[in-house]
């Protein structure tokens, strides 16, 4: 059977850190919200109807069989044995799953650049608010966590990982390429979507970060899906925003 990604329709969002562990696999697998009554389908699960047990908090959620996991860390963490994303070895899989989480309060700073006071008012009626956070971002937060990743990368260029098969590359486990580094392309591709401006100078500040997005960027599976219809555009409904009036901090 194939997997069934449950995430909300028409933005990349969350879901698209799955999506391109999936992609990248070319493992089988439904996107059920965009389906014909999809969305209806997904609301129902997270109301609990249909099954047992604690219904997922919201999407994404991954249905394998009997088995439904939440949140992105831990659907990759359960999917990237089954891909082939993730070493065998038990310490380095929690090593990736500690990167991932890494991400995960990441995307949260993310999103608060535009919705710095509350999800549930539009960012409209913050936008005050929404400059400052952004220059704080900008100025702070991209530095501690894209520079985090970069010196990652550096440091990982000499480690051979046991299956590694990608010797000259720097990946996040050293010579093993994992879901972490697709989620590292999906920040990159996010970042230069929302922040072309502020972030003009992203490839010099961060030269390992950016030589990785352009090598997931070829990657056979990566590639057929950017080119389809599958893969949606950015957009302002979705985490990675671009708004002129926040893309104005020169970094």
């Amino acid at each position: 059977m194939p997997y069934e990604l449950f995430y909300w329709d028409g933005i990349q969002g969350r879901g698209e850190f799955v999506r391109l562990a999936l992609e990248d696999a070319g493992a089988e697998y439904r996107d059920v919200a965009r389906e014909p009554e999809g969305m209806e389908t997904m609301m129902a699960w997270l109301k609990g109807l249909g099954r047992r047990g604690v219904p997922p908090f919201a999407p994404p959620f991954l249905k394998d069989g009997e088995y439904v996991i939440s949140h992105v860390a831990n659907i990759l963490h359960y999917l990237a044995p089954r891909l082939g994303l993730v070493p065998d070895d038990e310490a380095l899989r929690a090593e990736a799953h500690g990167m991932q989480l890494t991400i995960t309060d990441f995307i949260a700073e993310v999103h608060d650049t535009h919705h710095p006071i509350s999800a549930a008012d539009f960012y409209e009626d913050q936008k005050d608010e929404a400059r400052a956070r952004t220059a704080a971002f900008l100025t702070h937060r991209v530095p501690k966590f894209i520079g985090y990743f970069d010196r990652l990368l550096a440091a990982s260029a000499e480690r051979d990982v046991e299956g590694g098969d990608c010797a000259g590359h720097a990946f996040a486990l050293g010579n093993r390429f994992t879901y972490v580094d697709l989620s590292l392309f999906q920040i990159a591709e996010g970042l230069a979507y929302a922040f072309p401006r502020a972030l003009a100078n992203f490839n010099d500040a961060y030269p390992r970060v950016a030589a990785l997005r352009e090598i997931v960027r070829q990657r056979p599976g990566v590639a057929a899906y950017l080119a389809s219809d599958r893969r949606l555009a950015f957009n302002e409904n979705g985490i990675f925003r671009h708004y002129p009036e926040l893309d104005q901090i020169a970094y």
